[in-house]
């Protein structure tokens, strides 16, 4: 603690309020274009690579594990058009789902290079997203009784919640606006 901040002899230090006035958090954050980057955003960029990460070894395990997925009776597959029984149609919905995965991981690797390097609107969109994937992982829960599980939603979900974290801090918002006029 600095000098100025060191309570008396026999005085109480002073306690830091739970919650912050409103003026204080409304203030605009100043115009500074030479704004180091922060450790929050350097933080919130590593933990949208993990999700890629992430995404990339959950994409190669449905893969690998196409055949018994399919196997499953309580999978339906369902192609319009198509007949499901096929090989070929089987193979059609892999590619199809591994596509969506791509794309997923794609997105998540263009997003923490773009927030990396001090982009509020991908920040902003990572963070709807993760908003959005918390909510999915929370209604799964409550209107299908899905578990969450260390193996499969937890860390996902554990990845989401620390991208808000570092993305919404004070810091990583006023490196993503720095260059704003005010």
């Amino acid at each position: 603690m600095s000098e100025e901040r060191m309570p008396a002899a026999g005085a109480e230090p002073q306690k830091r309020p739970a919650y912050e006035p409103a003026a204080r958090l409304l203030r605009p954050v100043p115009h500074d274009p030479g704004m180091k980057r922060p450790a929050s955003t350097v933080a919130g960029a590593v933990l949208v690579l993990l999700r890629a990460m992430a995404g990339l070894l959950v994409g190669g395990a449905i893969a690998v594990a196409w055949q018994e997925i399919l196997g499953d009776p309580d999978v339906e597959l369902a192609l319009d058009g198509v007949d499901v029984g096929s090989a070929d149609a089987r193979q059609i919905a892999l590619w199809i789902v591994l596509g969506i995965a791509g794309l997923s991981i794609l997105l998540d690797v263009v997003f923490a290079v773009f927030v990396l390097r001090g982009s509020n609107a991908a920040r902003i969109a990572v963070m709807v997203i993760s908003v959005l994937s918390i909510s999915a992982a929370f209604f799964a829960w409550w209107v299908q009784g899905q578990e969450i599980r260390v193996d499969e939603t937890f860390a996902s979900l554990a990845l989401d919640i620390l991208v808000l974290l570092a993305l919404s801090s004070r810091s990583a918002s006023a490196y993503a606006r720095r260059n704003e006029a005010r």
